[in-house]
């Protein structure tokens, strides 16, 4: 039923364009780096325990002793599917026999760690069997199963190998025999199982896979106080969350009645992922109906400009319509990796440019500004301004850093923001019929189903011309021409292609030989927010294609908040830099700088001094120490 659908891992090979030089970044430092936090050989770095967690679970079952037992979080085990899914990824694009060695001896681990009936999860299998299944709201099992089927799921698609594939099945079944055959109550607290089943599902072909996706959706919401009166039946917590904040959990209402994102961002999106999953895959208009609505939450009245989701802390969770402050937001990186998801899997039950628009401006925003250009540090919050000595210290913005650190207690995002970049193919393209469609301009190869091998060459996010080069056989393309360019043309072979425009996608026929040119408006622009956003009044952020700019201390003679950009000036593009920041363009505009009052406050106004401002891609800041970063600019 779907629309579209993603293409395979194995389907495209990135270029030596910008994509690919993030995909070999993550092979040649992210990957070995995040295997050695891993197996806590990386020093002066915070501890995982992550691989040892699963040796001490195989000795418990074994009865043998478990020496240090567990540590870390609930969903530690998480961390390590994550970690194979990125190695996967990047194998099917970058074999490597000794990578491939390193993941093998992990799943040899993995699976040693699974009880005989299939469970598998490192927390409860070291520190009490008995309490499985018991806490839905915190365990996180269900969450970890997701994770790891992911993965198995990458791996054999990657390499053909079936072990984890295997073992994940088995661990399915036995979540099927406990939900569905023995008719235990109650959905995921963290969502995430959802999406991953009906990756099982296609992968496998294993119909209680896609069963068990539809009865974890469909559960979700029928017993509001089922959380409540699982906490009622024990006497023991994780970490002592509320039962009674439904919201939170997304499971106030049954899913097709939901209207509002609400809650931890990162679960909801996951969760609407699934939903948008199932609704393509088997022609649930009502289900779809709901996702549209959940989107148009999202994205009209509580996202970002940088695509970030989930604007306070407190429950790291989506707050009320328009509540978007920049000084304090969460914006946590794995919730925009999370709303990539959805965006890719609405595109298959409509293709409409919109989501695509969404996934642009995610990526190139708040997924990449959550690493380091290095590869090494991490961001976990993602905020639009800081300023130090209040970002980081004062208790309401303490969790607004002003550098990344190596790695953290709670480390979901750093092998997340690995895994997507590693497979980006899979959200640039897709495939339905004789058509290809590109969604996100990736320099590389593509192999399309129909026959179809593209070959798309650009510079782009610096560069605005995409060329596809037709190297075989002959379909229909659907080129998506994204919202942020005024002006546009799309070339055939040189001159002005017949096209047909529908809901931003420019629809073509092309053959063997052919070169299809989009050319888009790389002319910087600003972006006024609406006035139902409090602190943005008289505020302006300077963009430049998909790119979301932010002003630095370091470029601005430290100081940023005293800068006012200028009404309906013309901002200068310099040319790109290849040693500023591992390359980017800098972006001049003309500003005033306020002067002291000599006092906290006075009664004339501030003197004005007329100066440049200075820009840089919203991705790389924080990448020359601790400084001050503001992207929505005072407009003068």
């Amino acid at each position: 039923m779907k629309v579209q659908r993603q293409i395979p891992q194995n389907a495209f090979t990135a270029g030596n364009g910008f994509i690919g030089r993030y995909r070999r970044l993550v092979k040649d430092v992210v990957i070995p780096y995040q295997y050695g936090v891993l197996e806590d050989s990386i020093p002066d770095t915070e501890k995982s325990h992550v691989i040892a967690n699963f040796i001490n679970a195989g000795k418990a079952l074994r009865g043998e002793d478990t020496g240090d037992g567990f540590y870390g979080m609930v969903f530690q085990d998480s961390d390590a599917a994550k970690w194979i899914e990125a190695a996967a990824y990047s194998l099917a694009s970058y074999p490597d026999k000794e990578l491939e060695n390193t993941v093998d001896r992990l799943i040899d681990i993995i699976a040693d760690a699974q009880d005989e009936d299939g469970y598998l999860n490192t927390y409860f299998t070291v520190k009490d069997r008995e309490k499985r299944w018991t806490n839905l709201l915190e365990g996180h099992e269900l969450y970890c199963a997701g994770h790891m089927m992911e993965a198995a799921c990458a791996y054999y698609e990657a390499t053909g190998k079936k072990k984890l594939l295997d073992v994940m099945l088995k661990n399915a079944e036995h979540i099927y025999n406990v939900f569905i055959r023995d008719g235990h109550k109650g959905a995921p607290g963290h969502p995430e199982v959802e999406l991953a089943l009906m990756k099982m599902y296609r992968a496998s072909g294993d119909k209680r896979c896609l069963e068990l996706a539809r009865h974890f959706i469909d559960t979700r919401g029928t017993d509001p106080d089922y959380y409540i009166n699982e906490v009622k039946s024990r006497d023991w917590t994780v970490w002592g969350n509320n039962p009674h904040d439904r919201d939170y959990q997304q499971s106030g209402k049954p899913v097709r009645e939901q209207t509002d994102a609400t809650g931890h961002a990162v679960r909801a999106v996951y969760l609407y992922t699934g939903m948008a999953d199932l609704a393509s895959e088997t022609g649930d208009k009502e289900l779809f109906a709901a996702c549209r609505r959940l989107w148009e939450s999202i994205t009209r009245r509580r996202m970002y400009v940088t695509g970030g989701i989930g604007s306070t802390v407190i429950g790291e969770a989506f707050s009320v319509d328009y509540d978007l402050p920049s000084d304090t937001a969460y914006a946590e990186t794995c919730a925009s990796i999370g709303l990539m998801f959805f965006a890719s899997r609405m595109l298959e039950n409509d293709v409409d440019g919109e989501y695509g628009d969404v996934m642009e401006r995610a990526f190139y925003n708040t997924v990449l500004a959550g690493m380091q250009l290095d590869g090494k540090r991490f961001f976990y919050v993602n905020p639009l301004e800081v300023i130090p000595g209040i970002s980081g210290v004062s208790p309401t913005h303490r969790h607004d850093l002003t550098v990344r650190p190596k790695w953290y207690a709670c480390a979901c995002c750093p092998p997340n923001a690995a895994r997507l970049i590693s497979s980006l193919g899979k959200y640039a393209y897709g495939e339905s019929g004789d058509t290809a469609y590109c969604h996100l301009y990736a320099d590389g190869a593509v192999s399309f189903e129909n026959g179809m091998k593209i070959t798309c060459e650009t510079e782009y996010p610096y560069g605005f011309d995409i060329t596809y080069k037709i190297e075989s056989g002959s379909g229909k393309m659907a080129v998506r021409i994204p919202a942020w360019s005024e002006k546009y043309s799309v070339e055939l072979n040189g001159t002005a292609a017949d096209i047909e425009v529908r809901k931003g996608y420019a629809y073509l026929d092309a053959k063997s030989g052919d070169v299809v040119t989009l050319r888009l408006d790389g002319t910087p622009y600003f972006v006024h927010a609406s006035p139902k956003v409090p602190e943005l009044t008289g505020r302006t952020a300077l963009c430049r294609g998909p790119l979301v700019y932010c002003f630095e201390g370091v470029d601005n003679g430290g100081d940023v908040i005293s800068i006012g950009i200028k009404r309906n000036c013309t901002a200068e593009v310099s040319d790109y830099d290849s040693g500023l920041l591992n390359g980017t363009v800098k972006i001049a505009v003309p500003a005033v700088r306020f002067g002291e009052s000599g006092g906290l406050y006075c009664n004339s106004p501030l003197p004005e001094t007329d100066c440049t401002a200075y820009a840089v891609p919203y991705y790389t800041w924080g990448n020359r120490g601790e400084n001050r970063m503001r992207v929505w600019m005072t407009e003068r």
